[in-house]
């Protein structure tokens, strides 16, 4: 099975780009994530992460094999974990992918319906059933940094002020209440300054740990 390809991108179409490897040119699907990040790069050497899956009506004899393309395995995983989610097919979740990984899987944790219900492909029933299936699948995407996927630089204070928040909702996935998350948080908060969600959860930690 293939797993990555590279080759020279000949075009950028609406749903899929094409790739030339060699005398071979390969269609590949990808979600509005990806084709935005290809815009400027025609005639360049890129690599896509792949998957695979079969379109088509098995009834009518006829089914088409696809490649699924993403700039990052993170990319990659995230959309098959939201192809496991049911009625949320291959076409909806590649659809839905309009924003960074890292914004859906925030949105997801903090179980913001509303947010998640904008995507295209997903409505207010689906995004119940996303956030309800993956909430405490979805926090390692959220944790993501923000390098591989870039996006503008916030100022010091926003930047951790996030990071708190993002922090009291994984706490919060790992069984703690709201209060006690909070109340953790604004144990370890003069101990920072903190740049991501990892150095606060091992703050925590440590100072949960008895003093020999």
């Amino acid at each position: 099975m293939i797993t990555r390809i590279t080759g020279r991108l000949t075009r950028v179409l609406d749903e899929s780009v094409r790739l030339e490897v060699g005398a071979l040119e390969y269609e590949v699907l990808v979600p509005a994530i990806v084709r935005h990040s290809l815009g400027d790069k025609l005639g360049q050497e890129v690599t896509l992460h792949v998957s695979h899956f079969l379109e088509g009506n098995p009834l009518q004899g006829r089914m088409v094999p696809r490649l699924l393309g993403f700039l990052h395995e993170a990319e990659l995983e995230f959309f098959e974990l939201l192809c496991t989610v049911e009625k949320v097919s291959v076409r909806r979740a590649l659809k839905a992918l309009t924003e960074p990984v890292r914004d859906i899987a925030e949105a997801i944790v903090r179980e913001d319906v509303k947010w998640l219900a904008r995507l295209p492909g997903l409505g207010k029933a689906s995004a119940e059933q996303v956030v309800l299936a993956l909430k405490k699948k979805a926090v390692k995407f959220a944790l993501l940094r923000s390098g591989s996927q870039p996006s503008p630089e916030p100022s010091r204070s926003e930047a951790e002020r996030h990071v708190f928040d993002l922090a009291v909702e994984a706490l919060r996935v790992l069984g703690h209440t709201a209060s006690e998350a909070r109340e953790l948080i604004d144990k370890v908060r003069p101990l920072g300054p903190f740049e991501n969600v990892e150095q606060v959860l091992l703050a925590v930690y440590n100072q949960a740990q008895p003093k020999k």
